[in-house]
């Protein structure tokens, strides 16, 4: 294959180098390094083979067989950071940092060829690829303690906060099989222009805010400083500029190995013996453009290219070696020749493996569900109930709201539990906005109830971090549209982890959200929200939206089961306006209370996911509903059946999957549906529902009654843009008559 400028530049500048006196390879490379002649050596060939990862990756895109150019020439300094941390440190890598990814397969006893492998794979989307399997090309490993990443935005940073901060809560807990050794520390890397994402932001602060208040947070963030975004420069100084005061900061060359090897030791000795976070700045370039597409002069001077060029830091290497008398010109040349060429050939092998044949095949890792395991792990979860409750179990207290029956049943958790964490704003002292964990934060301690920082962001970040760190987290996100605000974190960082490692690493957790709207008097959209579509786009995520007390219990414990059981990320949808509903029909019949059931019958009354609930027998209409739709589609119906209409009404219980098996049987048996949805009629859970039903073959009568696509109101407005009773009993009359 051709030799492009970066490649001629280093062979013809090596050539030229001239040989000094010769060193003892077990004293520094130079003077006042740490670096010793032979780490050098081996360091050097661990860049020189993550820069010939790019070469093979630009010839594969040439041949049409590989799929991937984003590379890491330029970069190969973060070796350094590698070989100052421990293979057991659990890291959350940049898309740049390929010689870390060689550096750590090394320390752990591999072949210099699988590490090689490995990467090969990705570039050109083989099945047999170790951690996404040809999904996607990510740096990760089961058996090195790597992430996998795509790193695109710094979205991982907040979830790299939550992995340093179970690091150490997990100890304090004393939780078996924590996944990552006590001392370690997490190591997260990303690159300059992410530094001005809101992600990146959020994961600077949290840590910052964790460290003012003493809380050991052993992460070392190491930024790849490169100057440039794609075609959009830094300013130079910004990233020295833009740190926070709180995180203590370490700045190297990262084109000098010997001193960005001992400054990241330096950066790693203060985070692991501290437990406290820092950041390394670690100044780089690029070389060979952003991706194999990029067409650089286009927005850099020939000027600056050179300027590149002039400061690789394969080539800086290769010189200190030559200088240290450790090798010569023609011994290096002839390495790089044979590195060289045996990548290009695994590169060739990696092109004849197998790649992904079906949508079944790619879609494998995203929902691998077993719910006989979730059932049988459902009745498992009683504890010592008298230690939790004292002589009145929840069972004794006679029917419950839905708060109470949510309460109570976190109680349970928790109390069988010892790895699973309630957090949350205002969850922990104040019992949360609704009063619904009121009483945790006494039973279980700080430890493991408590309050975090007003950030949406920062609030998943810690649950996924602790979640892939053999904690259970369920965070609380305080109302329904603060979720947006950290969408991210569910779409590309959640449901993404499962995908990109073929399962290999998961991050089991269950978002209690307070949602939905008919909150009298409350307006805007924050406190009063009923959007729920960008959920239900995310491949794999449950999406559990009980509405009566029994059931809010019963699929709590089917949440917490199935993220114990098969990993699932599950979003738990509460609906605020009947927390402390009692009534059904008439004032005083307590007709929404419900008894809670002792854990002899859990068994019996487990809610499996993507399971309806059918009320009434009625055959000439069904109406289809969930959330608050349910109390009101049960008055209508009640009324129209005290009219001679039967009625019955499937209150779905899950958004995501939906109970199609369940949709479809109620369907048939009346032949006419009404979906009553209190979303909104654009992108509203209707929209799934008759989609659901056509799919199905259902060839009956179908309407559907909708909230209005607007914000909520202040006040009695309100009630213009949601749905309401009266809207269903008028729709479902119509289609009676039809």
């Amino acid at each position: 294959m051709a030799r492009d400028a970066v490649e001629t530049h280093f062979t013809e500048s090596v050539a030229a180098l001239s040989p000094g006196v010769r060193r003892d390879p077990g004293l520094p490379v130079r003077p006042g390094t740490t670096l010793t002649g032979a780490r050098c050596r081996e360091l050097f060939e661990i860049q020189l083979a993550s820069r010939l990862l790019d070469i093979a990756a630009r010839w594969l895109r040439e041949q049409g067989e590989g799929f991937y150019t984003i590379g890491s020439a330029g970069h190969e300094g973060n070796a350094a950071v590698g070989a100052a941390v421990r293979p057991t440190d659990p890291a959350l890598l940049h898309y740049r940092s390929g010689a870390f990814y060689l550096t750590r397969s090394a320390q752990a006893g591999r072949l210099a060829e699988e590490g090689l492998r490995d990467v090969l794979l990705g570039l050109a989307a083989a099945a047999e690829e170790p951690i996404s399997g040809g999904r996607h090309k990510v740096f990760g490993h089961p058996d090195l303690a790597i992430i996998p990443q795509t790193s695109t935005i710094a979205s991982h940073l907040p979830r790299a906060v939550g992995v340093a901060f179970a690091i150490e809560r997990a100890r304090k807990l004393g939780v078996p099989g924590a996944v990552w050794p006590a001392d370690s520390i997490a190591v997260c890397g990303f690159g300059d222009a992410s530094v001005n994402h809101a992600s990146a932001l959020t994961g600077f602060n949290t840590a910052a805010y964790c460290a003012y208040q003493g809380l050991p947070l052993p992460l070392l963030f190491v930024c790849e400083d490169n100057g440039i975004g794609i075609s959009v420069r830094t300013p130079p100084g910004w990233i020295e500029a833009a740190g926070h005061p709180l995180i203590p900061r370490f700045q190297a060359d990262g084109c000098d190995l010997p001193e960005a090897y001992d400054v990241a030791r330096e950066a790693v000795e203060h985070v692991r013996t501290r437990r406290s976070p820092a950041f390394l700045h670690l100044r780089t370039v690029r070389l060979m453009g952003h991706a194999g597409s990029d067409v650089e002069p286009a927005y850099r001077a020939p000027r600056e290219i050179a300027a590149d060029l002039a400061r690789d830091p394969l080539l800086a290497t290769a010189k200190l070696l030559v200088d240290a008398g450790l090798t010569d010109p023609e011994e290096l040349l002839g390495r790089y020749e044979t590195i060289r060429e045996h990548v290009l050939k695994l590169a060739l092998e990696s092109t004849r493996r197998p790649r992904l044949r079906s949508a079944e095949e790619v879609m494998e890792p995203l929902a691998p569900r077993r719910p006989a395991q979730v059932a049988g792990q459902v009745t498992r979860q009683a504890t010592d109930r008298v230690k939790l409750f004292g002589e009145t179990p929840p069972e004794r207290e006679g029917p419950l709201t839905l708060a109470q029956a949510i309460n109570r049943t976190l109680c349970d958790i928790l109390g069988a539990h010892p790895e699973a964490m309630l957090f949350g704003e205002d969850v922990a002292r104040k019992g949360g906005v609704y009063g619904v964990t009121r009483g945790l934060l006494r039973r279980f301690g700080a430890g493991r109830v408590f309050d975090t920082l007003l950030d949406e962001q920062a609030l998943l970040g810690l649950a996924l971090g602790s979640a892939a760190s053999g904690l259970l987290p369920i965070p609380e996100i305080q109302y329904l549209a603060y979720l947006h605000n950290a969408l991210d974190q569910l779409r590309g960082e959640a449901a993404t982890l499962r995908f990109f490692s073929k399962g290999a690493y998961r991050n089991p957790m269950v978002v209690r959200v307070a949602s939905y709207a008919y909150q009298k008097g409350f307006g805007g959209h924050f406190h009063n929200d009923n959007s729920v579509a960008a959920l239900r786009d995310i491949p794999g995520l449950v999406i559990a939206s009980p509405a009566r007390p029994d059931d809010a219990a019963a699929m709590l414990r089917t949440c917490v089961a199935a993220a114990r059981t098969d990993g699932e990320v599950c979003v738990f949808l509460e609906p605020i306006a009947l927390y402390h509903t009692r009534d059904l029909l008439d004032e005083g019949d307590n007709g929404w209370l419900t008894p809670y059931a002792p854990p002899s019958r859990w068994a019996e009354t487990h809610v499996p996911i993507g399971r309806g609930r059918a009320y009434g027998d009625g055959r000439d209409l069904t109406i289809v509903t969930f959330g608050n739709g349910l109390r009101m589609s049960l008055r209508a119906a009640i009324r129209l059946t005290s009219e001679g209409h039967g009625c019955r009404v499937l209150d779905l219980r899950w958004l995501s999957p939906l109970p199609v098996d369940d949709l479809l049987r109620a369907a048939e048996l009346t032949g006419k549906v009404l979906v009553a949805d209190e979303t909104r009629g654009t992108g509203g859970v209707s929209e799934g529902v008759i989609a659901a039903l056509a799919d199905g073959g259902f060839t009956g009568r179908v309407a559907r009654v909708t909230s209005r696509d607007s914000f909520i109101p202040l006040g009695d407005a309100a009630a213009h843009v949601l749905l309401s009773e009266s809207h269903i009993e008028e729709a479902a009359r119509k289609l009676l008559r039809a």
